[in-house]
């Protein structure tokens, strides 16, 4: 079990980040190990047929047999969505050392694979050429594989920090915890994340703790050294709908009456939705989603109510007679 100590200061600075280095390194699991999650064999098959120009043998390498990942290639984010060439920039810039000290670390206690066997030796050229390898090759590993994807990924992620940020508002800290992962566990000011192999206590002293929602997180993922400052990767809500296509309307007597694209919104209102999630479902602007929004809440078929920065729309009683839906409030 890995814990972390949060006191008063750590939690008023607790944030969290968006980071597609984070998601372009963790996707690796996914792509090493299909059964991993099955939600994603979709997106595994349609960039399979990219790869075939990269050195896929090195790239498999950062995976550890017990599903670890270097934590040199997870920067903590600088900013709340740093681009992924800013993130890259600062592993560029990562001392041999700690490229040695994090392989070793990640593969632990399996010996390191023949691909990486450069970070063994004591000489720091070949582990500078090995890191700026690594860095290439993630590079063109994002171009093919994460970033066509990127922006329904980013709308995702940001759709559940909304949700987080209601969540922390309506109970604090131990109900943010609590609907994150059933590996979590807030008590006395310790955040426990169990299941994990090996384990160690980090105090924040005064760090903060920042929180990093991903689609390719299988469970929560600290870092892997005590050393590093807390963060946490978890998996984000929705990633179910990622990889769907768009819902299709049906001629029914509610799009006669409401047309096709409002009665297709109209049908995703089951929870609160911002309006960039809706957008990314929709596959529209949010703009778009913004004009329907206004009319359906004026004839009361939908209701609103802020969280945070963000507005969340949900179909109102009336919304769900109409559409024969019965939801629990």
């Amino acid at each position: 079990m890995i814990s972390f100590e949060l006191g008063v200061e750590d939690l008023a600075d607790t944030r969290f980040a968006v980071s597609p280095l984070h998601e372009t390194v963790l996707s690796l699991r996914v792509l090493r190990e299909p059964g991993l999650s099955a939600l994603h064999l979709p997106w595994r098959r349609s960039v399979l047929g990219r790869l075939s120009a990269l050195d896929t043998d090195l790239l498999m390498s950062l995976v550890a047999a017990r599903r670890t990942l270097p934590d040199f290639l997870t920067p903590r984010p600088a900013s709340f969505a740093p681009a992924f060439e800013e993130e890259l920039a600062v592993v560029r810039q990562t001392s041999p050392d700690l490229v040695r000290r994090d392989l070793l670390a990640t593969h632990a206690p399996d010996w390191l694979p023949s691909a990486l066997h450069a970070a063994t030796t004591t000489d720091n050229a070949p582990v500078v050429r090995l890191r700026d390898a690594l860095c290439e090759l993630l590079r063109q590993y994002w171009e093919a594989a994460i970033k066509p994807m990127w922006p329904q990924i980013q709308l995702l992620l940001e759709a559940d920090m909304t949700y987080r940020a209601r969540q922390l508002a309506m109970g604090g800290a131990r109900l943010l915890f609590a609907d994150m992962h059933p590996n979590l566990r807030w008590h006395n000011g310790v955040l426990y994340i169990g299941q994990m192999i090996g384990g160690h206590r980090v105090a924040a002293s005064g760090r903060g703790l920042l929180l990093v929602p991903s689609v390719f997180a299988h469970k929560p993922a600290p870092p892997v050294s005590p050393e590093e400052p807390p963060m946490l990767a978890y998996p984000s809500r929705g990633v179910a709908t990622l990889w769907v296509p768009a819902p299709i309307a049906d001629a029914t007597a509610l799009v006669s009456l409401l047309g096709a694209p409002r009665s297709r919104l109209l049908s995703l209102l089951d929870e609160p939705l911002p309006t960039v999630e809706i957008a990314r479902r929709l596959r529209v602007t949010p703009s778009a989603v913004s004009q329907h929004l206004r009319v359906l809440y004026a004839t009361g078929l939908v209701t609103r109510a802020r969280a945070g920065r963000q507005v969340l729309y949900r179909r109102s009683p009336l919304g769900d007679q109409l559409t024969g839906q019965r939801q629990s409030r």
